[in-house]
């Protein structure tokens, strides 16, 4: 199915862009987990930063009545404390996050790739760019492979380009013509004693299909994304369009 625009009427007002992406992430993680080796999941996560609560859980444990007769169960209480007056208290930003992590189980879950669906409230202040373009090199840094898919149409700034001024590489790794909807991948790789990126970056249109990109998955090579094909799964099971 062509890709459609979920920030501007007719489907704005009908469809909730927050649903959907949700469908999109979930649809990558089953799509991922039928064809990743038996070490490798995937896992998809959704954050909407500025509904970010913080929530204290009480884990109890639960001791069979055999036990209790025997004294061998400690009963164990949680004590809260009042720290002091914090020194400081300034602004924070919680952004959003949807996303799918691809994780290793050879040595316990280590996180291996991920893929990152773009959110209005990632593009809309110079300080929510600049988060999404740290949190994304952080990921390149520790030699995790990542792809980017951006089909926000209500705000026109591009994440890539901002990951690409971070890393110092705004020169032939940027588009080379303004673009607000694309699908970029990235590749951490060490050659020849060097550490390198490498890049695949395609523009998206309204009504086009989507293109198929590399995921690297570190310690296992690349595995084929087609955004098509979960966006259309997406789109049906959110009857979307």
């Amino acid at each position: 199915m062509p890709l459609l625009d979920h920030f501007h009427p007719p489907l704005l007002g009908h469809r909730h862009w927050e649903g959907f992406h949700g469908w999109w992430a979930a649809a990558l993680a089953g799509s991922l987990n039928e064809r990743l080796p038996a070490e490798y999941f995937a896992e998809f996560q959704v954050t909407l930063g500025t509904r970010i609560e913080v929530d204290v859980a009480t884990l109890t444990e639960e001791v069979s009545e055999e036990a209790r007769a025997d004294g061998a169960a400690t009963a164990l209480q949680t004590r809260t404390w009042a720290p002091p007056t914090p020194v400081a208290v300034v602004p924070a930003l919680f952004p959003d996050d949807f996303a799918v992590h691809v994780f290793s189980n050879i040595a316990g879950p280590t996180l291996v790739a991920a893929i990152e669906l773009v959110s209005p409230g990632n593009k809309d202040r110079e300080d929510t760019r600049r988060t999404f373009a740290v949190k994304c090199a952080a990921y390149l840094q520790r030699g995790i492979g990542l792809i980017i898919v951006d089909i926000v149409m209500s705000r026109h700034a591009n994440l890539h380009d901002e990951l690409a001024r971070l890393l110092g590489h705004s020169e032939g790794f940027s588009f080379p013509t303004p673009v607000s909807l694309y699908a970029t991948a990235y590749r951490p790789a060490h050659r020849r004693e060097r550490n390198e990126l490498d890049l695949w970056r395609e523009p998206l249109a309204v009504g086009q299909p989507l293109p198929a990109l590399p995921l690297a998955v570190r310690g296992l090579g690349c595995v084929r994304i087609d955004p098509e094909e979960t966006y259309t799964e997406a789109r049906r099971r959110g009857r979307v369009g």
